[in-house]
């Protein structure tokens, strides 16, 4: 069964380690550096990047449904 990462941007505080561990998978807003899911449904073998990612973010905006 595929996951599906979920950003919350409200808690986001824009450290970027998404972006730098899965840029497949998520980007920075130009905007205020908040995150931005490029694909909120990875591949298969996309999973353990966003699984990383998810793992590294400072301020827990990001988790995963499964």
């Amino acid at each position: 069964m595929p996951i599906k990462i979920i950003a919350d941007r409200d808690v986001c505080v824009g450290s970027g380690n998404c972006a730098f561990t899965a840029p497949e998978l998520f980007d920075q807003s130009e905007d205020d550096g908040t995150v931005l899911v490029i694909k909120d449904v990875p591949d298969p073998d996309q999973e353990e990047a966003a699984r990383e990612a998810v793992s590294f973010c400072p301020s827990a905006a990001l988790s995963l449904q499964e």
